[in-house]
């Protein structure tokens, strides 16, 4: 397929030779970052400090993947957060509270994420509303319903195999969160590489009007997107709720901006059509591995905040100077 003059087919097998193509300067910085790290703390550059990571950034991670996909089209999503709350505290009430077998109070809880995610699709597509206002009103419909569900209360205590996938470690180092992680991330990268589907999203960000002309249906397409975000948002929820062996409604405030800055700091362009899965795997791992470091370090939460926000606003500013200089 041929879209302003490009052929899909010969830009994805040319992707595919590079997993963080278009991130090369995220990934030397994470280098380097690393390398700093290394020097500064004798436990930074260990096995047992990298698994650790590795399980710190897996809702992170789950989410940034769905939340790529959005900026990818140029579009936003500030709900994934609230989400994320409301996934755990429908799968803990059904299954704690109501008794359900927790399998299908996960998948529950999944389906009422999608749900969100369509929802904010359709006032999108249909309402025209902009994404930032479609997403915040989400945002805040999201975490009421949370806090509704048990008037504000936490549920602890879920069944032993449930938090087990959070705990055990197969072949001495990988736990099933981590490794549904791993596979939503290869899933979404052959996608955006090799699948029409997955070069539409290049397409729409890039300008949504040639791409209706070129045959691709833009609406679909932004409908599905949101909702695969909320869906991702939702399993992250799940992911957390494992760790944590608890779900609360206040779960995953500011974890929006966490995510979007992973996939900023990853190399996408929040504008659209720029981006993709190296990249913000590499976004996620800076974010990770310098909260890692900084606690490392007895770094204060709040200069961590400091310094992470400078990060994000650098990232900000490369990307603007990138778009200025093509």
């Amino acid at each position: 397929m041929t879209i302003g003059g490009m052929t899909v087919e010969a830009k994805s097998g040319a992707s595919a030779l590079n997993f963080v193509r278009g991130a090369t300067g995220p990934l030397i910085g994470l280098i380097l970052l690393c390398a700093f790290l290394s020097l500064s703390t004798d436990t930074f550059l260990t096995v047992r400090n990298f698994l650790n990571v590795m399980d710190q950034v897996t809702v992170l991670g789950v989410m940034a993947v769905g939340m790529t996909l959005v900026i990818l089209i140029g579009g936003i999503d500030l709900s994934v957060g609230s989400v994320l709350a409301l996934s755990g505290m429908v799968m803990g009430y059904l299954g704690n509270n109501l008794g359900w077998p927790f399998g299908i109070a996960i998948v529950i809880a999944l389906m009422v994420s999608a749900v969100c995610g369509a929802v904010s699709g359709l006032m999108v597509t249909r309402l025209n509303m902009p994404a930032f206002i479609a997403t915040l009103a989400m945002m805040s419909i999201a975490r009421g319903v949370a806090s509704i569900i048990t008037n504000g209360e936490q549920i602890v205590g879920f069944p032993d195999w449930f938090s087990n996938l959070a705990i055990i470690r197969h072949f001495g180092f990988l736990t099933v969160t981590v490794a549904v992680m791993i596979v939503i991330v290869a899933v979404a990268w052959i996608v955006l590489t090799f699948r029409p589907s997955g070069r539409a999203l290049y397409a729409i960000g890039g300008s949504a009007e040639v791409a209706r002309l070129a045959g691709i249906n833009v609406r679909e397409t932004t409908l599905l997107v949101y909702t695969l975000c909320a869906l991702a948002a939702g399993l992250a929820g799940v992911i957390l709720s494992a760790r944590l062996d608890s779900a609360q409604p206040s779960s995953g405030i500011g974890y929006e901006l966490d995510t979007i800055a992973a996939v900023v700091i990853g190399g996408a362009s929040l504008s659209g059509g720029i981006g993709g899965i190296g990249g913000t795997v590499v976004g996620v791992l800076i974010i990770g591995f310098l909260r890692n470091g900084l606690n490392l370090l007895q770094v204060s939460p709040f200069i961590q905040q400091v310094i992470i926000g400078i990060v994000i606003a650098v990232a900000v500013a490369a990307d603007t100077v990138r778009r200025k200089h093509k």
